[in-house]
């Protein structure tokens, strides 16, 4: 595939110039090259202004060109390669699903040679072009089936690294590994041959439990999230496993990661108690971790209720997560609620409990917004309550 017509210098102007307009328009202005069909050019304009957030670099570099919107919807962000890329460690790492290649720019950082792998010839092409505006010079593209080009390259690495397509032409979108592209499960003994670590992205959907039955000889699990919203999990293999699942969660926030670990081995014990001074709710990657019990064991907090995934204490703590001071402790009873709560302004949410928020905000007639937080939950008596809250930052 050849991009000069996208590279010329008036044509990049124009992409550059255009980002972030509205395409509508944009599509009903006449098409200043001739040359090039519109519809590719709007496209690049669409796709890089998708990329300003998700992939500042890639954004920032002069003669990026971008592939298909699919392409870039299911990229890692630079956020996630970055945490990713702090995994893995030694000489030689092999990407078998390479996509938009932005994994493995952040790969190149700490490996001495990367083998980048795709499928799709155009794909691959564009891989090659962007990285070479990049300056990157230790990843090498190569076009084809990845079963295929680990048997033709016959060599040994230190990583294989795999994104499996969550797309099957004949299930449609899948949540079960054995579905994707490639059958992860099914080809962990041929990859064994080739590497003895492999880093395997899956989708936040994945259950991790059911991904623990699927895949063998799994080390840690990381939850990643980016400003409280699961974007990955990360599933790290060893052909030599001995110990027992590591799983670490990560909360990238503005202010810093919120890091919280546990061993699935160890037992942990979940107590309980009424609402304290204080109310902690933990972050997205944690919520998805399932280590409920251990976060009591770890911040010496008491639960709400077995299935609130609120937790409380006298004393305030550092917690992963949200923090709040609890104003009061209501009954949920009309009369209590109606004197309290109604025609009231507040951010309401809800934890184990049997009514929505849009059901909440309709029947009491709350206004959304303010400094007041309600958590409308269950505690460990199975009494409904209303905890009325300010947030400590």
């Amino acid at each position: 595939m050849h991009f000069n017509l996208l590279l010329q210098t008036d044509v990049q102007d124009f992409i550059h110039e255009k980002t972030g307009e509205n395409l509508t328009k944009l599509a009903f202005i006449k098409n200043p090259f001739p040359d090039i069909q519109y519809a590719t050019l709007l496209h690049q304009i669409e796709c890089r202004t998708r990329c300003q957030k998700k992939l500042p670099t890639w954004f920032s570099c002069r003669n990026s060109i971008y592939p298909s919107k699919i392409s870039i919807e299911q990229t890692s962000s630079e956020t996630t390669a970055q945490y990713k890329s702090e995994l893995v460690s030694g000489d030689f790492l092999i990407d078998l699903t390479g996509g938009f290649g932005v994994d493995d720019y952040y790969f190149s950082k700490t490996m001495k040679r990367v083998i980048h792998c795709e499928i799709d010839e155009e794909l691959s092409e564009i891989v090659r072009h962007n990285l070479m505006q990049l300056q990157v010079e230790n990843v090498e593209c190569i076009h084809g089936d990845s079963y295929e080009t680990l048997k033709n390259l016959n060599q040994k690495f230190d990583w294989i690294y795999i994104d499996p397509s969550r797309r099957n032409d004949a299930k449609g979108k899948v949540f079960m590994l054995a579905d994707c592209l490639p059958n992860v499960p099914d080809s962990l003994d041929f990859y064994f041959e080739f590497a003895e670590n492999i880093l395997i992205k899956t989708s936040p959907i994945l259950d991790i439990a059911a991904g623990l039955t699927e895949l063998k000889n799994v080390k840690e699990i990381h939850v990643i999230a980016v400003d409280n919203e699961v974007k990955e999990l990360l599933w790290i293999l060893s052909k030599n496993i001995s110990d027992a699942v590591l799983i670490k969660t990560a909360n990238q926030t503005k202010l810093g990661i919120e890091h919280f670990d546990f061993r699935l081995d160890l037992e942990s014990k979940t107590t309980y108690h009424l609402p304290k001074r204080y109310l902690y709710e933990p972050n997205s990657a944690i919520m998805k971790s399932g280590g409920f019990g251990f976060v009591c064991n770890q911040f010496e907090v008491f639960k709400l209720h077995q299935h609130s995934h609120l937790y409380t204490s006298d004393d305030l703590i550092e917690f992963p997560g949200r923090i709040f001071e609890i104003k009061l402790c209501l009954d949920y009873s009309k009369n209590v609620i109606k004197k309290y709560v109604e025609k009231t302004t507040a951010n309401v949410t809800i934890r184990n409990f049997p009514e929505s928020v849009d059901f909440i905000r309709k029947k009491w007639s709350i206004k959304e917004g303010g400094t007041n937080y309600y958590f409308f939950t269950t505690d460990l008596n199975q009494c409904k309550i209303a905890l009325l809250c300010t947030k400590i930052n």
